[in-house]
């Protein structure tokens, strides 16, 4: 794709930036002007709120990375083997918080990360000089994000706001005819699938642009909170459609959905086909119809009659959500900070809670933490000079690339990127700027090339490309007022930054590498996790928690899951038929504490039994015993004196059908008349 005037535009106000707040650090004489110029193309981004969350990020995380060198370095540096573990230490430390949080606002701890060798490793020498070190940086940094946010806040700016909006009803109208898919039963085939995992990977970057909502410029800024309950909306539309498809075809199996329901159906079809010409009030109405087809479930009541009250629960939330959409969509709109009359209760939309994986983070920390002590310890024995930029570039490596599940190609791809940076800052350095004698010209000769680099950034396809070049073109330069290039030390630097570079992509190959299918497991492991708790324990997990951890855990698995094809839509499929069974789980902990305590014990068996299969390490189909321990439970609660009865077949004939989706229809037993007087109870 060839760049637009849009992205000219961006290229030329960041450079623009670039180059004042390169003139001012030169006029004002800072250590490091080159600093300055190099920040400007690391927190330029086309959107707005983008660049000015990242620029508040890169702020703090400059000052919290400069606190900790002036910390440690003065006080340790008389040790160099206790420094060099202290700021390893600190490294892995940052990089294990960076990895908990998973929002843009991990930059903060990325940063503070390696700012604290970059500033404290070149001050070994003379530990007096550390807090006017640390002030330059912290200072350059300051100009270069002063003069970014405001020329692009001022000059053609482009807000997030509008750009959200329009991702969003890109994703509204896409999500409508995967909703009238599965309202028509439709089959989970490929083109189901991949639909599914496209609205769901466009979902994780709704989600990235809503982290950066509240920075924004346009008057989107004030309504982060609808639309973070929009973002937890629209997740929840996986599994409801799910169930939903998925019931309509068990009905059918069994003799057809009924005329009633398939009305209702087609009517609310109708409803979210016309978009947001169809009337919000017509969501009541529907909602109080299909309440009111639920046929009543009892100790008596048939397969058929459970699946379709099962089935008219889940159109029930199905338009519950998509009035809550088109609501929260008019109040993000408006800018509205207050929150709309939702209809979908509290209790089952997912809440705010996200995965952490302590394990992985950890892992990351100590690959991170023993990379920069192996490099500090061979600059120590061999007193090279440069073995300080090699460390540094080795916590940077490591640090940059730690989300990732393989982060080794990504370093190396960064160092390729080093490299080209060093043949482009070689030919600047030793060929054109001896020429240059004032700085309209120094601009004037760097104008072609990072106009170039500016244009890739504002590419998404090649975003990574051009601000790797242009940060590592700016840092080789090493401006300032006085021209002083020296080849050796140039051929020296480079070479420390191969080391450290190769030294990171090495390490992290060795201790934590694991591939996306690795990741993938592990993700659905930890759902399984998760299952089990809901089964094995009351209120280890409430709905709304399970539901937002497997959701988040699902976003994760997104871009994993192009790695694991074909069996991409299957592992999709497999998560969310999880998800639906731990959330009958969940119900059915609560809904049988008033059994009696024969019924209680044969569903806390089914239970356990559950829970021993969800926590095998190799999934497998699950077995004939365990379905007969379900079918125990339900003979058990037919025959209990409960009010919660109706509920409570409910989840039970969810949690058989969802793990036996082939299994023959569980038949009832006749029952006493005491038990047949709970027939009639509303689920």
């Amino acid at each position: 794709m060839l760049p637009g005037l849009r992205e000219w535009v961006f290229s030329a106000k960041t450079f623009a930036s670039s180059m004042i707040a390169l003139w001012i650090a030169l006029y004002l004489n800072l250590d490091r002007p080159y600093w300055a110029m190099m920040t400007v193309y690391i927190v330029a981004q086309p959107l707005t709120g983008a660049m000015r969350s990242k620029s508040l990020f890169r702020f703090a995380g400059t000052l919290l990375g400069a606190v900790a060198a002036i910390a440690l370095v003065p006080n340790l540096v008389t040790v160099p083997w206790l420094l060099t573990a202290a700021l390893s230490l600190w490294v892995g430390v940052c990089i294990y918080f960076a990895l908990l949080d998973r929002t843009p606002r991990s930059y903060v701890f990325l940063l503070a990360g390696f700012t604290a060798p970059v500033i404290g490793f070149p001050c070994v020498d003379a530990p007096a000089a550390i807090f006017d070190t640390a002030l330059a940086r912290l200072e350059e940094t300051t100009l270069a994000i002063v003069c970014t946010t405001l020329i692009g806040a001022v000059v053609f700016p482009r807000p997030l706001g509008p750009a959200l909006l329009a991702r969003i009803d890109d994703w509204f109208s896409r999500a409508r005819s995967l909703s009238l898919d599965a309202l028509r039963g439709g089959a989970d085939d490929g083109a189901v699938g991949t639909m599914r995992r496209s609205l769901a990977a466009d979902a994780v970057e709704i989600r990235l642009l809503t982290s950066h909502l509240a920075y924004d410029t346009s008057n989107l800024q004030s309504a982060t909170r609808p639309m973070e309950v929009l973002e937890r909306r629209i997740l929840l539309l996986f599994p409801v459609l799910s169930a939903v498809a998925d019931r309509i075809a068990t009905l059918r199996t069994l003799g057809g959905v009924p005329a009633a329901a398939q009305a209702l159906i087609e009517r609310l079809a109708c409803w979210i086909a016309a978009g947001d010409d169809a009337p919000q009030a017509e969501a009541a109405r529907l909602h109080a119809e299909i309440q009111r087809a639920e046929p009543a479930i009892g100790p008596t009541s048939g397969w058929d009659a459970i699946q379709l009250t099962a089935l008219l629960m889940r159109l029930r939330d199905l338009v519950d959500i998509v009035h809550d959409v088109r609501a929260l969509r008019l109040q993000v709109a408006a800018g509205s900070p207050e929150l709309p009359a939702l209809a979908l209760p509290r209790g089952i939309a997912p809440d705010a809670t996200r995965f952490r994986d302590h394990g992985m983070a950890l892992l990351s920390a100590i690959s991170a933490a023993l990379a920069t002590s192996l490099v500090c310890a061979f600059w120590i024995v061999t007193a090279w000079p440069q073995g300080g930029g090699a460390a540094t570039f080795a916590a940077v490596g490591c640090s940059f690339f730690a989300a990732q599940d393989d982060p080794a190609p990504a370093i190396l791809q960064f160092l390729r990127y080093v490299l080209i940076s060093a043949v482009i800052g070689a030919v600047y350095l030793f060929v054109v700027l001896p020429k240059v004698a004032a700085f309209e010209m120094l601009a004037l000769v760097f104008a072609p090339v990072f106009l170039l680099f500016g244009v890739l950034i504002a590419m998404p396809a090649t975003s990574f490309l051009g601000m790797a070049i242009a940060v590592n073109v700016a840092a080789m330069l090493t401006l300032s007022s006085v021209y002083n290039a020296d080849f050796a030390t140039y051929v020296n630097n480079a070479i420390a930054i191969v080391v450290g570079m190769g030294a990171a992509a090495t390490l992290t190959r060795i201790f934590r590498s694991v591939g996306a299918v690795w990741s993938a497991r592990h993700l659905m492991r930890a759902n399984r996790r998760d299952i089990a708790r809901a089964a094995l324990r009351r209120n280890a997990l409430d709905r709304a928690t399970l539901t937002a951890l497997t959701l988040d855990r699902l976003c994760e698995l997104v871009p994993r899951l192009a790695a694991s094809a074909p069996h991409a839509d299957e592992v999709m499929t497999d998560a969310l038929i999880e998800l639906r069974t731990g959330l009958n789980m969940v119900n059915l902990q609560q809904d049988s504490a008033d059994l009696p305590a024969d019924a209680r014990t044969r569903v806390d068996s089914a239970l356990h039994e559950i829970a021993g299969h969800f926590l095998e390490r190799a999934p497998r189909a699950p077995n004939d015993a365990l379905r007969r321990g379900i079918d125990r439970a339900l003979v058990a609660v037919t025959s209990a004196s409960s009010p919660r009865i109706g509920q409570l077949l409910l989840e039970l004939v969810g949690i058989r059908h969802n793990l036996f989706p082939d299994a023959p229809p569980y038949r009832p037993a006749p029952v006493s008349p005491r038990a047949a007087v709970q027939e009639g109870t509303p689920a």
